[in-house]
């Protein structure tokens, strides 16, 4: 964590802010944040990385004696933000991401711009009064296709609005960004990276994913070409600072993916060290651990959940899963079973059009649920259900002392290292997907010529 806390002053006027009322609302969404996030993440290079560049990019801002407060948050997600009062977030995901100072210095320029421009606040405003018209447009009108498409237009106004915020923010960083001194066309370069990284997380068996019609943020590309232009105005391409070499130097061996407290993704496996568990989802499953539930999609319309459940207070297991937490639950469905050796209970579902299948596995107190659901149960959703619970097992001794961290190590190449080559040396990643994996990490194409001496990222246990 980095920084003050900020103070407003002065005399209000009619459509400004109350004295003190940004840096409020910041220090009271902050522990929330925090909360949500998987909590801070230290890691002295990693601060020290952003420190270098805070001062040189508020001196450049729009408003100079605004004060931020920086955190560095423990998810491997890649994502920035802020909050009314300075208050910047990054994810050490988005460290990960960043191959130089000036794209770590893009982020916050951005952040910076949101928070000069007061857009944390106005968009909070824009909210409550779309909420507050829903409502009085559902309380009114009686024919339901006119609500719906009440809602639905002012959502999409919403969405506009953001939209628009987002676009400014772009664009007043890069111009604080060459202010500052940094590569200007740093903005363009990591947007292109997230979004190569965010195609290469939410790859399906079909190629695809679905798009979010009602996102806050504009489409990438549209967001890079803004930031292209926006970089040639005040530079041309090869002026101001990169450093990429002290950068990836300040974030080597840092943390990366899942934090160990909340299990590992490995491919189409999840493994909890502490726990001492672990399955397998299959081929064509994109798994997505979060602190509440590890979460599986295959692109064809099924989707998996699985979470933890206490099980004190119930003498079996058929008690457990009829005890009204399941809705639409088929009790002939219910069938106490045995997976691997553990005591387990299996049932079906149905409402509101999804079909669901369920397992509870049980070691000692401790229930493990599988959900899976699908509005289309044909063969394949029952097989795939069948195969994951088959999966589930405790893990050896063995197997939990080997399982470590991911951490990101960099190394200097030497003559004749290609990103194939390099990607070999990458632990925790499908082979299949190494070298994309590679190359999006470090911001380069699969066959590009790599000069020795180029400091590149490796993630390795």
């Amino acid at each position: 964590m980095l920084g003050g806390k900020s103070a407003t002053v002065g005399v209000v006027t009619p459509g400004t802010l109350r004295p003190g009322l940004a840096a409020d609302i910041g220090e009271r969404e902050h522990p929330r944040v925090v909360a949500t996030y998987g909590g801070v993440y230290e890691d002295a290079g990693a601060e020290r990385a952003i420190a270098s560049v805070v001062g040189r990019l508020v001196a450049a801002s729009d408003d100079p004696s605004q004060s931020y407060r920086i955190t560095i948050l423990n998810s491997p997600a890649v994502n920035a933000f802020a909050l009314p009062g300075g208050y910047l977030y990054v994810t050490r995901g988005l460290l990960a991401l960043a191959n130089d100072t000036s794209e770590v210095a893009a982020v916050l320029a951005h952040e910076m711009a949101h928070v000069t421009a007061n857009h944390a606040i106005e968009r909070q405003q824009k909210a409550e009064a779309t909420e507050l018209a829903n409502r009085v447009v559902s309380n009114v009108v009686r024919d339901p296709e006119r609500v719906r498409e009440a809602v639905l237009s002012s959502q999409l106004s919403f969405a506009r609005f953001s939209q628009v915020q987002e676009l400014q923010a772009d664009v007043v960083g890069v111009k604080t960004l060459a202010g500052a001194g940094f590569d200007p066309f740093a903005a363009a370069r990591f947007l292109s990276s997230m979004s190569q990284f965010a195609a290469l997380q939410n790859a399906r068996k079909d190629g695809s994913s679905a798009p979010d019609f009602l996102s806050s943020h504009p489409t990438t590309p549209e967001r890079v070409t803004l930031a292209v232009q926006a970089a040639r105005q005040v530079g041309a391409p090869g002026i101001g600072e990169r450093d990429r070499t002290a950068y990836l130097a300040s974030i080597d061996g840092m943390l990366f993916g899942d934090d160990p407290l909340e299990g590992f993704v490995r491919g189409r496996d999840f493994l909890h060290k502490a726990l001492g568990i672990g399955f397998s989802v299959p081929a064509g499953y994109v798994l997505e651990n979060s602190p509440e539930a590890v979460l599986a999609s295959n692109g064809a319309g099924t989707a998996m959940r699985f979470d933890g459940a206490d099980l004190t207070g119930y003498d079996n297991l058929r008690q457990y899963m009829t005890a009204g937490w399941i809705n639409g639950l088929l009790p002939e469905s219910v069938q106490e079973t045995t997976i691997n050796g553990l005591p387990g209970v299996v049932g079906s579902a149905i409402t509101q059009g999804w079909s669901f299948r369920i397992a509870v596995v049980r070691i000692g107190r401790n229930g493990y649920r599988f959900i899976f659901a699908s509005r289309d149960p044909n063969a394949a959703f029952n097989r795939d259900y069948d195969e994951t619970v088959r999966s589930f097992r405790q893990l050896t001794p063995t197997e939990r002392a080997r399982l470590q961290s991911l951490r990101i190590k960099v190394v200097k190449t030497q003559p004749g290292d290609t990103p194939r080559t390099l990607a070999l040396g990458m632990s925790g990643i499908e082979a299949s997907r190494r070298l994309e994996f590679f190359s999006v990490l470090n911001g380069f194409t699969p066959d590009e010529v790599i000069p020795p001496g180029t400091s590149v990222k490796l993630v390795v246990d």
